[in-house]
């Protein structure tokens, strides 16, 4: 395969603006299936939707890869999933294409998603084209769409088309380039028809093609010269400056309607064109013995290997690794060097895939994207022919939001589900495990609920797995209010020697930011209590603030003072001491006003300028203080402490209140008193549960 008929691309875009539906005629109309399948409604689904979730639901939840032969291109494609809670999965496929097509509805335009992926297409600089879908739609508007790329997206966008009537009365486009029109006739619009531009839309034609001349005379001095001395721009130059453009960061707009058949093959016809092939990017790796020095990658066949696993998925023949090849070539057979752990690994078998099916090859070389089976890497990992020869920069993995608590229904499927999470946390970075050192439950974190909602439906089908699923436990911390003085008799006297301890002191409260604040001071003079002892005093002190009295949770700010006591010369031992601090802490603690302190976190939230009274108002109903308040660029950011009680479920309301624009990012700020009311509450869940457990 020649490398300049290669395009890697793929196709993202916000929640159901048609990626699937487009990806799917593609493969039609390049013959690479013959019955096109529809997202949602009987048949067997879309080819690139091959999970059962994905069939039932009408959404993308994983990327999927296939290859497809047009005019003679050889076109890796990838459709990724529109939900910002599988973005990850957006990530990991721009980082590792060479171009894409932004899908956008024309009704919709650009929207929250839109955004998103658009940032991480100039994270990566990837050339794009737009394909504006659904013209079918009743209220579409491609101008306005175009307008909204420009100026939200700051996009420099233009028509490369016009459409020929709109809405239920969508026929075709008009090419601006060729000047002529296509419409797309047939069962499938599979045949597509080349006329004269219809005599009413002449002058609208004329006029957007200047515009588009006018965009492209940016990227050549040629045409500027040609404009401005008002000669023809012959059509060779105009390709070509097109193509300069889009490579430099332009994005020409295409149009159609992807279910209807329409729009499609001009689409495909230009990603040929104007999307560039491996040669076309510029590829850097760093050299492992000096970070800063960035080694070119070429994509050329005989040079040494370097390729990067961009992505995991387990299967039951063991572990699918798709990886792009960027440097040199790989064999079926042979054994390659993992860069981040210096292990060689056999490459088993090398396979094309073709959404969930797979062809076996023998070998693939730059510019490839393929899938190995037989190593064990993570997300990210870079691949070479020996030890510290190159790494390639690792993709851009968010941050969870949102926490819940899992436990298997049967005692008995907890292998099983820890299997199916240690399996979902190596293919999905976003997604992670851990379990609450102090409620020893199994926390789950991700990028949003219904990210979740997918991991825990897909243990349930995939393993067999009943899933409980819990709100995390809030970590509540008990802390007393009050001095008070104790004196504490510890006496036993059974057969043989006999147990005794007195201690005589102050419990009092200190301010405390930290987790584990206690202090523990002796002031005992005269020997009034035998030095050997003392150390047995602070550890039974210490050994109890694990579960405080008020609601066993652990205790902090606390500080005692050890002032005097008294000790037998036979029945003393360190371990009566240590009973006596524990008997101590237990019957005076209670009388220190002890209080819940619950934690409260920092909150940073980002949404549109429109929507700043509706979000702090709901910040201000979750008990959250108002720290700051700043605006930049039609964008608010707004800090607040919040306690973490109230923040769970934010994610899916914020979303809903900023219509899917409002981020937030949290983290731990302290330890606060709760306030009596909620106290009262959260004794009461307590002993509830208590009993509850006890029955």
């Amino acid at each position: 395969m020649k490398l300049e008929k290669v395009r890697n691309i793929g196709i993202s875009a916000h929640i159901d603006s048609g990626k699937t539906t487009l990806s799917e005629r593609i493969l039609f109309y390049s013959g690479r299936i013959h019955k096109i399948e529809d997202v949602r409604g009987g048949g067997d689904g879309a080819t690139m939707d091959h999970m059962e979730l994905e069939k039932e639901r009408g959404i993308t939840i994983t990327s999927a890869a296939t290859s497809v032969q047009h005019k003679g291109f050889h076109i890796n494609l990838i459709d990724t999933p529109g939900h910002v809670d599988f973005t990850v999965e957006v990530e990991r496929s721009l980082r590792v294409l060479d171009g894409a097509v932004l899908v956008l509805c024309s009704v919709g335009g650009v929207q929250s998603q839109s955004i998103t992926v658009d940032r991480q297409m100039k994270r990566y600089q990837i050339p794009r084209l737009a394909f504006i879908n659904k013209m079918d739609r009743t209220g579409a508007n491609p101008r306005r769409v175009v307008e909204q790329l420009r100026n939200k997206l700051g996009a420099d966008a233009f028509m490369a088309q016009i459409p020929i009537g709109a809405e239920e009365n969508f026929r075709g486009v008009v090419d601006l380039i060729e000047m002529e029109a296509y419409t797309f006739e047939g069962d499938q619009g599979e045949k597509v028809v080349t006329s004269a531009i219809p005599a009413d839309l002449q002058d609208e034609a004329e006029e957007a093609r200047v515009a588009m001349l006018d965009s492209l005379s940016n990227y050549s001095d040629e045409v500027m010269e040609l404009l401005l001395s008002e000669e023809e721009v012959p059509k060779a130059m105009i390709y070509k400056v097109m193509r300069q453009a889009v490579l430099n960061g332009a994005t020409p707009v295409y149009m159609g309607s992807a279910f209807k058949n329409k729009g499609v093959q001009p689409l495909l016809d230009a990603v040929t064109q104007y999307l560039p092939s491996p040669l076309d990017r510029e590829i850097h790796g760093r050299d492992p013995a000096d970070e800063a020095n960035k080694m070119p990658l070429y994509p050329d066949a005989d040079k040494p290997f370097v390729g990067m696993a961009f992505k995991i998925v387990e299967d039951p023949f063991g572990q699918l690794t798709f990886m792009r090849v960027y440097q040199g070539s790989i064999k079926k057979g042979e054994a390659y060097t993992n860069q981040r752990t210096g292990k060689k690994e056999r490459f088993s078998r090398i396979v094309r895939m073709h959404s969930e099916k797979r062809e076996e090859i023998d070998e693939a070389s730059a510019g490839d994207i393929v899938a190995v089976m037989g190593i064990d890497c993570a997300s990210g990992d870079t691949y070479g022919n020996e030890r510290d020869y190159c790494t390639l920069e690792s993709m851009f993995v968010p941050e969870p939001v949102i926490k819940i608590a899992v436990n298997p229904m049967n005692r008995g499927d907890g292998d099983k589900m820890s299997k199916a999470l240690q399996r979902f946390r190596k293919e999905d970075p976003t997604f992670r495990v851990e379990t609450d050192e102090e409620t020893n439950e199994i926390l789950i974190s991700g990028m949003g609920e219904l990210h979740l909602d997918i991991y825990i439906e897909r243990i349930r089908r995939e393993y067999g797995v009943e899933i409980e699923v819990g709100a995390p436990k809030v970590s509540y911390r008990e802390s007393p209010t009050r001095e008070v003085e104790f004196n504490y008799k510890h006496k036993k006297q059974t057969g043989g020697s006999g147990q005794y301890a007195h201690i005589v002191g102050k419990l009092i409260p200190i301010a405390s930011d930290s987790e584990d604040s206690f202090e523990f001071e002796e002031k005992v003079v005269g020997g009034r209590i035998p030095k050997q002892y003392i150390p047995a005093v602070e550890k039974g002190f210490r050994d109890i603030l694990g579960k405080g009295p008020v609601a066993e949770y652990p205790v902090v700010g606390t500080r005692i003072e050890l002032l005097d006591g008294s000790y037998h010369d036979v029945d003393s031992s360190e371990k009566a001491f240590y009973t006596a601090a524990q008997g101590c802490f237990r019957e005076y603690f209670k009388q220190a006003a002890p209080k819940l302190l619950e934690p409260i976190m920092n909150v940073e939230i980002e949404c549109p300028e429109n929507f700043q009274g509706t979000v702090t108002g709901d910040v201000i109903r979750r008990r959250g203080l108002m720290t700051s308040n700043d605006t930049n660029e039609g964008m608010t950011i707004i800090r607040a402490e919040v306690p973490l009680a109230e923040t769970f479920g934010y994610a899916t309301d914020l979303r809903s209140m900023t219509q899917g624009q409002g981020t937030f990012t949290m983290e731990l700020c302290a330890y606060r008193q709760t306030p009596s009311n909620i106290q009262e509450d959260i004794i009461a869940m307590k002993k509830k549960a208590e009993l509850a457990g006890a029955r």
